[in-house]
């Protein structure tokens, strides 16, 4: 049995026993990484030497007479759109490939505070653009489950470490279900916070108004620790929310008696295969069982989520990936002729496909001709979508649905359509649209491969949502499997 396999709190007795040190805990992550991320490709950069020294100087701690937090020791993976202090930040992009930044994002500090030690930096679609891993400039991530099919994306190489015990528990970044899309394919924890729960100081921006980086674990426990650890009012982030951080692991009672779901007729209709479909239902009789109750609603304005999305958080992509340019850091061509040559052919040359079909999308979305027919109404209609959730949340404490309409997808599958790969985040979007918070447990297999529940609640209500999450976990060994790798 591997150390991976326990609960964060386990492993924090063991260390104060000394019965395991943390020097054991990064030669396990490490061990396993050696074993088995040839096949996965879930890390683009590995911090050893650092990784190793930091578990000798926390080793040493344990030994003076002081109270160390829950997160003391343990090995994390970050995303690699997190800027991370001496450590290559790439966001799997040629154009930041030889990136390293001299400062470290927030959470990367409030980590650091917790104690953790950060094993190295996870693959991930370039720039965050894209739902399958297939986009890195690196390399594809493969899922655990089944090393034919995709992670998922964005945050697919921080779902797959994960899932593959490679890591302990990661960081990721959702956009429009970044997070929990991949956390459903590896059959993982995944929550995205309320818009402004978690600075977004040091994560390279995508789409600004839409970003929120959250954790990635094997238990709903686990996940409630390591958001604690990095929430909270950023002065560095204007966006960050000077909201109360309340103990969200108090919340996590198994008791959900009298609590009433919502479940929205869009999120179980076309789309969505029986078998998807299926395991949601006998997941709401689970939670019936555990003395919930369940109706049917209505989020009307969910169709239109998905041409919104792409409209706002191409637009936003536009104008944030202006700045790499080829001056100032990052990749510069070689052939330019003069400055704007240099920055044709270093954008050309730098970005990937994807990336660049979305700032081409952007940018038209934004041009004189094209703004109040594109850009604004799609803002109104983002408007529509987050009264649509706030009216449902007037009734009900949580809306539950599936996390994807279908599970994990070969490699290769979707990638000559980039159409029907979008489609693929439509559970996903309108929770990013509304800056609601959402999680993704795992809900059953289909196929033997995983398929997420997904729990959405009121804005600044992780507790609820944790409430509800935890509860389903302890009544379902859906989260005990793991991957034969």
């Amino acid at each position: 049995m591997s150390l991976f396999d326990k609960k964060l709190s386990e492993l924090h007795t063991l260390l104060h026993k000394k019965e395991i040190t943390v020097t054991d805990l990064v030669d396990t992550s490490y061990k396993r990484i050696s074993e088995v991320d040839d096949k996965v490709q879930a890390f683009l950069t590995l911090d050893e030497e650092n990784a190793r020294k930091q578990a000798k100087v926390l080793d040493e701690a344990l030994g003076l007479e002081k109270e160390h937090g829950l997160l003391f020791g343990l090995p994390i993976g970050v995303k690699d759109n997190i800027v991370t202090k001496g450590i290559r930040t790439t966001c799997a992009s040629k154009i930041l490939g030889n990136f390293d930044p001299i400062y470290d994002a927030t959470v990367v500090e409030k980590l650091k505070k917790s104690e953790t030690v950060t094993i190295g930096k996870i693959n991930m679609d370039e720039f965050a653009m894209g739902s399958s891993n297939e986009n890195s400039a690196f390399a594809a991530t493969r899922n655990p489950w089944d090393l034919d099919r995709v992670p998922g994306g964005s945050s697919g190489g921080s779902a797959a470490a994960v899932a593959a015990g490679e890591v302990f528990f990661s960081l990721g970044s959702d956009t429009g279900g970044s997070i929990r899309q991949p956390a459903a394919f590896c059959g993982v924890v995944g929550l995205k916070p309320t818009y402004g729960r978690v600075s977004r100081y040091g994560l390279v921006a995508f789409a600004s108004s839409l970003d929120q980086i959250g954790p990635i674990t094997r238990t709903v426990e686990d996940n409630a620790y390591l958001l604690q650890a990095i929430s909270g009012i950023d002065p560095m982030d204007s966006t960050s929310a000077n909201a109360e951080v309340p103990d969200f692991l108090s919340s996590l009672t198994g008791d959900i008696k009298g609590l009433k779901i919502g479940v929205p007729k869009e999120y179980l209709g076309e789309g969505v295969t029986e078998e998807v479909r299926q395991s949601i239902l006998d997941a709401l009789k689970v939670l019936e069982g555990l003395g919930a109750t369940w109706e049917e609603v209505s989020l009307p304005h969910s169709k239109y989520a998905l041409a919104t999305y792409y409209l706002l958080s191409s637009s936003e992509a536009s104008a944030n990936l202006a700045r790499f340019d080829g001056v100032r850091y990052g990749y510069r061509t070689d052939n330019a002729k003069n400055l704007i040559d240099m920055y044709k052919q270093t954008r050309s040359e730098g970005f990937g496909p994807e990336v660049k079909r979305r700032i081409m999308l952007g940018t038209y979305a934004l041009s004189a001709g094209h703004y109040d027919a594109y850009y604004i109404k799609a803002q109104k209609v983002r408007t529509l979508i987050k009264q649509d959730f706030e009216n449902v949340f007037e009734k009900y404490d949580v809306i539950v649905g599936p996390t994807t309409p279908t599970p994990a997808f070969k490699v290769g599958e979707k990638t000559k359509d980039p159409l029907t790969m979008y489609a693929n985040d439509i559970l996903t979007i309108p929770v990013n649209l509304a800056g609601v918070p959402g999680i993704s447990v795992p809900a059953g297999f289909v196929d033997g491969l995983p398929v997420g529940l997904q729990i959405i609640g009121k804005h600044f209500d992780e507790s609820t949502i944790y409430r509800v999450a935890h509860a389903f976990e302890q009544a379902t060994d859906h989260h005990k499997q793991k991957p034969q790798l």
